[in-house]
């Protein structure tokens, strides 16, 4: 994706899941040739705690993100996807 391309998820709170154990949940600031770059972020480890990657997520569109980042620069290159928290399917 171009930078155009993101356009309309900056300043939207989005799930950035990685090809690591990492999963971020924060708001969009901006993105640049190699890096997404979030603020006020819960930068969550998906093997501390019980829950599953999507029990998480579903969670914190209930409750809210609970940052534990104030800013995040995640590279482009592991991003596995990325989503607005809002189009989050609970069940």
């Amino acid at each position: 994706m171009d930078k155009d391309s993101w356009a309309p998820l900056v300043g939207q709170v989005v799930v950035v899941d990685t090809d690591s154990s990492f999963v971020y949940l924060g708001t969009l600031a901006g993105v640049d040739d190699h890096f997404l770059v979030l603020k006020d972020v819960d930068a969550h480890d998906r093997k501390e705690g019980p829950s599953t990657k999507e029990q998480y997520i579903m969670d914190t569109k209930r409750f809210g993100v609970k940052a534990n980042r104030k800013e995040v620069s995640v590279r482009k290159a592991v991003v596995v996807s990325v989503s607005r928290l809002a189009d989050v399917v609970t069940y």
